[in-house]
């Protein structure tokens, strides 16, 4: 399927950026604001893919052993987004081979776009800091459509936006969003092994192909092109 690719639609988090450092960052201080204990760095990669709200809902429960109720979600939140605002560019790191890959697929004509679960008020900075938004036609956020991955409407946007072919549009991410999303839409996809994945196997989510680094998406690209 992925011979006739012409736009490539990227995750952020697990993918192009390691973001966890700061994200536990800002969920242990609005946790500490809270007075409620801490958490992990580890923890938090394996809460992170569904969006800030629901990292929030899960970093509460562990907190406090229990459910939470929505009203105490909603206090959090504004606590959380400060913090995140603060801390979303202290530790993150792109992942290896990230700039090199990026800039292959743009000489090869290909269009990207980032389509993430993370805020967008978030994403945009983020792409800015490591001098790789030049990249991207279009940034979808979490916030960005009616509905985020694992539903299908950021690609189906990318697909009606773009005037593509189901078969021209391959989604890459590391999560089972990622791999879900592409199915429902009837795309391609390719799964990443290094980022978070809830701790599965991404292969098990049936991607068309299971990539180990970055440029390892170059190489089975270049390869049927």
């Amino acid at each position: 399927m992925v011979n006739r690719i012409r736009a490539i639609a990227f995750d952020l988090d697990g993918t192009l950026v390691d973001s966890v450092p700061d994200l536990a960052a800002a969920t242990n201080d609005t946790l500490r604001e809270l007075n409620l204990p801490q958490c992990t760095e580890a923890d938090v990669r394996t809460w992170v893919g569904n969006g800030a709200r629901v990292l929030m809902a899960r970093a509460l429960t562990h907190a406090l052993g229990r459910d939470v109720t929505g009203s105490m979600l909603d206090d959090a939140m504004p606590l959380f987004m400060r913090h995140y605002e603060r801390h979303l560019e202290c530790h993150s790191r792109l992942y290896d081979g990230v700039i090199e890959t990026l800039n292959e697929l743009s000489a090869m004509g290909i269009r990207m776009a980032i389509v993430t679960n993370k805020p967008h008020r978030f994403t945009l900075p983020l792409l800015r800091a490591f001098g790789i938004d030049g990249h991207f036609e279009l940034v979808l956020g979490g916030d960005s459509l009616e509905r985020m991955k694992p539903d299908p409407l950021p690609l189906t946007h990318i697909l009606d936006s773009w005037q593509l072919g189901r078969d021209e549009l391959l989604m890459v991410g590391d999560s089972r969003n990622d791999i879900l999303a592409a199915k429902a839409a009837g795309i391609a996809s390719f799964g990443l092994t290094y980022g978070y994945n809830y701790g599965e196997d991404i292969g098990l989510s049936g991607p068309n192909a299971v990539c180990n680094t970055f440029a390892d998406i170059l190489t089975r690209l270049t390869a049927t092109h």
